[in-house]
Formats: structure tokens, C-alpha cells, sequence
């Protein structure tokens, strides 16, 4: 029923109670989950957690924070290499980052370019982070521009206008538990949007949305942004739900990745 497009299951904040989250989430109808690796290692284990879970499915990339001088073409090509298993179905999480002064801009607009035109040799739909940077990040994505080129934008925190920006560019727009959150103004983007061009994540271990703010996230909660959306949209929780995972099945041509993975598999 409930999706969480977004969500670092494979990061060591679960290891020692990986399976309990897991079980958890199963409990709280949580049918679809993707998780993004940040680098190679963490596409890797994103990659591991999805063989062994048939309702996991993973995206390769490389973090605005994890670009430094020690990326070379040998990093994207593992990356490009890693994207050819059965269950990667998008490229990410990719995209610039300006909150730190430490991470250098240019580099990583340069990284980003990069894994955007991978994507679009590869025709694989883009997870893309953007905080402190929305005019470059819709620069890059202007310029970058290609029939294939599609995705979503993760953790969205941006306004309306910039919403209809990222959807007229091909992005539907991923909300997060800040949903929930007293200040947040992401219900005024909900209201506005069509529910076809919205998604729904925990982004976990962080930002847990309410009641639960403060403690790890985890991707049981993801139906508690999937009722405030339904709540602010005035529409069914089930039909709701329903919208939200067609979307991310076609989005993420999961029925594609499916069957490569169970034909690979039964070799």
C-alpha cells in the first residue's frame, strides 16, 4: 500500500536491528522501498539489500558530500558498472549541496553532470539532492535537458514555483516526514500540486516526521506523510496510497527490474 522511495535501510544505523525494521514496516503496509547508495560501497550494500528482499530495490550514485579530490573517471565507471544490475533502477542520489563551505561547488556541479549524462545513456530515471542550490541545480537540469532524462527530486524543500519548475522538467516531487513537521511549508506545495506529481519518502535514519521527531526514522512511518497528504488533498487514504505507488512503479519501471532480477535469478 504505502511506498518509501527514499530510504538509507542499508546504512549501518540498522545493522543491529535491520530485520525488526523490516518486519515493522511489513506490519505498517509498506510494499515498495528504494534505497540509494551514495558511493560505490553504499551502492553495493544497496545492491545486496535488494537481492535479498524481493520489495527493496536500489539506485547507485554519488553524494554531493562524498565528491572529493579522490573521484576519478575509475569512480564513475564502477558506478556506471554497479548500475547494470537487475535491481538498480535510477541513478542516485546525485545532485549539489551548498550548506558546508567545505564541499567545493564547482566539483560538484561537474560530479553531477556527469551522473545526470549516465543516467541518460543508461535511460534511468535520476534521484536527485538539492539544498542551499536550487538556481544551479535547475540550471544543470535545464541545460541537461533530454528526452529520457526524468526522476525525482528527493527530500523536496523548496516552494511552489520551484516545484512546477522541477515537474515541467520532467521530476515529480518526493516529500519527506517535514510534511509533518509545525513550520514546515511543504503543505502549501501538497495543496497545490496534482497528487500524480508527488511521492513519498523518510529519507531514514533522518527526519522523522511526527510523533516520532528526534528518534531514527525508519520506513514504517512513511504512511504518516501519506495520510497529511491525504488529509491536505481532501481524498481517501487508499486512494492516496494507490496514486503515490502507480507513480513510483512507472516511474521506476518496476515491473521491468522485477523480471530481469527473477531471470537472472532462476539461471
Amino acid at each position: 500500500m504505502f511506498v518509501d522511495v527514499h530510504c538509507h535501510l542499508s546504512f549501518p544505523d540498522f545493522d543491529n536491528d535491520r530485520d525488526a525494521v523490516i518486519k515493522r514496516l511489513k506490519e505498517q503496509q509498506v510494499s515498495l522501498l528504494i534505497d540509494p547508495g551514495t558511493d560505490a560501497v553504499t551502492s553495493q550494500r544497496s545492491i545486496e539489500l535488494a537481492a535479498r528482499n524481493s520489495f527493496i530495490y536500489s539506485t547507485v550514485g554519488l553524494h554531493p558530500h562524498d565528491i572529493t579530490g579522490i573521484v576519478t573517471e575509475t569512480t564513475f565507471s564502477e558506478l556506471e558498472t554497479l548500475a547494470a544490475s537487475p535491481k538498480v533502477v535510477g541513478i542516485g542520489e546525485i545532485g549539489l549541496d551548498y550548506h558546508y563551505d567545505e564541499y567545493d561547488p564547482e566539483q560538484q556541479k561537474a560530479a553531477f553532470r556527469t551522473m545526470l549524462r549516465m543516467a541518460k545513456m543508461l535511460d534511468l530515471p535520476v534521484v536527485i539532492h538539492s539544498r542551499d542550490a536550487w538556481q544551479d541545480t535547475l540550471n544543470i537540469l535545464g541545460e541537461e535537458k533530454a528526452s529520457n532524462l526524468r526522476g525525482i527530486m528527493h527530500c523536496f524543500s523548496g516552494n511552489t514555483e520551484i516545484a512546477r519548475e522541477c515537474i515541467g522538467l520532467g521530476f515529480k516531487i518526493s516529500i519527506p516526514g517535514t510534511l509533518t513537521y509545525k513550520k514546515s511549508t511543504l503543505p502549501t506545495v501538497v495543496k497545490a500540486l496534482d497528487t500524480g506529481d508527488l511521492l513519498t519518502e523518510t529519507d531514514a535514519p533522518w527526519l522523522s516526521p511526527v510523533p516520532f521527531r528526534g528518534k531514527r526514522n525508519e520506513p514504517s512511518y512513511v504512511g504518516l506523510v501519506t495520510k497529511m497528504i491525504a488529509e491536505i488533498k481532501e481524498l481517501p487514504l487508499e486512494t492516496t496510497a494507490e496514486t503515490i505507488k502507480r507513480t513510483a512503479m512507472n516511474l521506476f519501471a518496476i515491473p521491468t527490474a522485477t523480471k530481469k532480477f527473477e531471470e537472472k535469478r532462476d539461471r
